[in-house]
């Protein structure tokens, strides 16, 4: 989908590691964006958002936020091609009537993937969106009402992916189970966590289980496709007019019902869990119609899920989360686990 210059996957993490919330990009950053998105330097300011598989930046110019800058963690991609393809996804949705997501942004040279030069000569791949007003719904205190909206949404996302041709070279990847908690899993090993013996037994067997359900599963074209693959309330954004999808990096090839997983990121131990659980289904429901076996198998990725995202705190900051569900990671999935293991569909019931 074009040629881009080859990014170092061996970058060190520090970038990542050291900065905070609310502090200013480095000079290098702030000058790659002005200069890869023609904006005037005396009016352009860049700021830190929030880090997690990526470092997310406000672009502002005169004081007034205008786009949204991402510079990916190194080593996540491995192509701009795969960042290209991210993006091609997003300007369909865009200019369709199927979900509220941001445009795109071009760089100066048309593409969609600037590489930015750091003050050692490494490159860093980073894409911009416009910005968009609201609020994340992590924010809000109770998400509780707006989850039969974000089933909705999801279901109109699994519409047009299913009816989207993608352009020639479109590059996204896969999220098998392998890839999810097996031996080419992404973002970090449960098994990496301290648990004792009985702890470790107690979430092992829950997992086995999932994966025997998910073994069982053919990927049709109407149960597998290219999803958003962390359709969370961290990335929604909500304003008076309704929701808007924020993201979209993770996206890739999965059950459709991983999104429903998604859904319930680090909550699923929560009281108000099945209740979520109920009111996206049922917005889900009212315009992609579902099987007694789409929840099987929604429940079962949502238990992979729980081990997947366990892992993925093992790799990334604290403050990636918000501090009672981080406290909770460990202990939230044992009782997440025992809840599977004496019942499959409990979420559902």
């Amino acid at each position: 989908m074009g040629a881009h210059r080859v990014v170092d996957l061996n970058l060190p993490t520090g970038f990542f590691d050291s900065s905070s919330a609310g502090a200013a990009a480095p000079d290098w950053l702030l000058a790659g964006i002005v200069e890869s998105w023609e904006l005037d330097p005396a009016r352009t300011t860049v700021v830190l958002a929030a880090v997690s598989e990526n470092a997310t930046f406000i672009v502002s110019s005169g004081g007034v936020p205008v786009a949204v800058t991402r510079v990916a963690r190194p080593g996540y991609m491995t192509s701009a091609d795969e960042f290209e393809s991210e993006l091609a996804w997003v300007s369909a949705l865009a200019t369709s009537e199927y979900v509220r997501v941001p445009r795109g942004i071009r760089t100066q040279d048309g593409s969609y993937v600037a590489v930015i030069l750091d003050d050692h000569g490494r490159g860093w791949w980073c894409v911009s969106f416009s910005y968009v007003d609201g609020g994340v719904l992590q924010d809000v205190a109770d998400p509780l009402p707006y989850y039969r909206e974000i089933g909705r949404t999801t279901a109109h996302l699994h519409d047009h992916t299913g009816s989207w041709t993608p352009p020639p070279g479109f590059r996204r990847h896969s999220w098998a189970p392998s890839d999810m908690v097996g031996p080419t899993c992404r973002w970090g090993m449960w098994q990496d966590v301290a648990f004792t013996s009985a702890e470790r037994g107690l979430v092992k067997s829950a997992e086995l289980s999932a994966l025997a359900t998910l073994g069982s599963v053919v990927r049709s074209p109407t149960d597998w496709g290219l999803i958003h693959a962390d359709l969370r309330p961290t990335n929604i954004m909500v304003d008076e007019a309704g929701l808007t999808v924020i993201d979209f990096d993770d996206s890739g090839y999965c059950w459709y019902m991983y999104d429903f997983a998604a859904a319930l990121s680090f909550v699923e131990h929560l009281d108000a869990a099945p209740t979520m659980a109920h009111e996206w289904i049922e917005g889900y429901a009212e315009v992609r119609p579902l099987t007694r076996s789409d929840v099987q198998v929604a429940c079962a990725l949502s238990m992979i899920r729980r081990l997947q995202m366990l892992g993925w705190t093992t790799t990334h900051r604290a403050d990636a989360l918000r501090p009672d569900l981080w406290a909770a990671r460990v202990d939230g999935t044992l009782v997440v686990a025992e809840k599977f293991l004496r019942s499959p569909t409990w979420l559902m019931e």
